[in-house]
């Protein structure tokens, strides 16, 4: 599942190519996402302009200029195609390279833009979904209303981390997952925030020092900014627009290293892999207390 940071690079993406542009038509190839497409809702977007589009936690919006906003959570394997007026086709998200054959029977719904462009959302597994929900009952939809501050936004500092945790016995591992707390952090970068922290990933959050909750602030902060700069993270062939594939899985120290050397030059030990919430958790055992 992609996080923040490739949410964000194709949110980028879509900006570029589709901002302004206005929907002349919609074909429902299979409506049979996580939730069932809306046909009636879906329509009522045709003949509008897609003012905006921005992002929250994993979720993608677009505003059009009838105060509709359309939800898109890209799920496990949901990708947008743009095809613009020369029908090139390019992408906009991860997973896959451009495959003709293969990607065509998995189009779920197309999008018929102005200057006869298309938005093209494709999705093999179908976890991904599509809503529609008015702009004034945004702060109240079910997906967003209960999110965390974006860990990026000057709201998740050090006072809200600590108040945050008071009296709560969980483990930082499962409450940077957690999007209550902060949305939009997901496993990889929850792991790689913690080993550049010092912090072992089993550290109960009542016991973290005032010196630690700033090193975990920083971090978060500093590995998702690299993570965006460079593209987000080639799990499963992750590209952006520009069809260049994110560089961050490069530079990552712990995730998916189990069995491997420390990154650390003085370290010496190895990658340590454990479960934590059901959810693969690597850590270095010396260099994270």
């Amino acid at each position: 599942m992609p996080e923040l940071p490739e949410v964000e690079v194709v949110k980028r993406s879509l900006v570029d190519k589709i901002q302004n542009s206005i929907v002349k038509a919609v074909k429902i190839n299979d409506g049979r996402l996580r939730y069932r497409v809306d046909k009636n809702k879906i329509k009522k977007i045709i003949g509008l302009k897609i003012k905006k589009i921005s992002r929250r936690s994993k979720f993608l919006l677009f505003f059009f200029n009838n105060n509709s906003v359309m939800l898109v959570h890209l799920g496990m394997t949901g990708k947008f195609f743009f095809i613009n007026q020369k029908n090139t086709k390019y992408k906009t998200s991860f997973y896959y390279d451009i495959n003709e054959d293969k990607d065509k029977k998995h189009d779920r719904v197309i999008f018929h833009l102005s200057r006869n462009q298309k938005l093209i959302y494709n999705d093999v597994r179908k976890f991904g979904f599509i809503k529609f929900i008015k702009n004034i009952n945004l702060k109240q939809n079910l997906h967003l209303k209960n999110l965390g501050p974006e860990p990026l936004e000057k709201k998740f500092n050090f006072s809200y981390f600590k108040q945050y945790i008071i009296n709560k016995n969980r483990t930082i591992k499962d409450i940077l997952m957690d999007q209550k707390f902060v949305s939009g952090l997901g496993n990889i970068y929850a792991n790689e925030t913690l080993f550049f922290s010092g912090i072992k990933p089993t550290k109960k959050v009542k016991n973290l020092s005032e010196r630690e909750i700033r090193k975990i602030i920083k971090f978060t902060k500093k590995i998702l900014s690299k993570a965006i700069a460079l593209g987000g993270s080639s799990i499963k062939n992750f590209s952006s627009d520009n069809g260049k594939k994110g560089l961050f899985q490069q530079y990552f120290c712990v995730y998916g290293k189990k069995g491997e050397k420390c990154s650390k030059k003085s370290c010496g030990s190895n990658i340590i892999k454990i479960i934590i919430s059901n959810r693969a958790t690597f850590y270095c055992d010396k260099c994270q207390k």
